[in-house]
């Protein structure tokens, strides 16, 4: 049981530290545009230390702080949308990232952000969702999108 590794050129690692990075595993298409949050689905781990990723949704296993990133790639943006948004939803609070998609043309690609540092508690949990408010369901949230997140004090 090693909680801590030092390496030979002076890194420290934490391999018992909870971590996980996850993307779609296929593009979520036309997305409602009923106003309504839907949740993203990340259907890869690309890694899940610790085991507490499934189901898109990430469980802290201890209370902490946890930096939480998501990049989500749309394709299709409708621009009679009325607004769109992105969340980060945690058990504490939610992180959002909010659009008026008012542009001369839809958008073919659009990239969204949110990086934060959260307060969760033990069996917390945090996932992403987007809702689009009007306009046409034609959004796809493609496989280049990414959640990861790791437990940074």
């Amino acid at each position: 049981n090693n909680l801590l590794s030092l390496r030979g050129n002076g890194a420290l690692i934490a391999p018992t530290t909870p971590a996980f990075s996850t993307k779609p595993a296929s593009t979520q298409t036309d997305i409602s545009a009923n106003n309504s949050y839907h949740t993203v689905v990340f259907g890869t781990e690309i890694f899940d230390q610790g085991a507490n990723f499934a189901s898109s949704v990430f469980t802290a296993p201890v209370t902490g702080r946890y930096q939480l990133n998501v990049s989500v790639e749309m394709q299709d943006v409708d621009t009679a949308a009325t607004d769109m948004g992105l969340k980060i939803a945690t058990s504490n609070r939610d992180y959002h990232c909010q659009l008026d998609p008012n542009f001369s043309a839809d958008l073919t690609v659009s990239h969204w952000q949110i990086s934060v540092l959260a307060d969760m508690d033990a069996s917390d949990t945090a996932q992403v969702s987007f809702a689009q408010n009007g306009g046409t369901a034609q959004a796809n949230i493609t496989v280049n999108s990414t959640f990861s997140g790791y437990l940074a004090c």
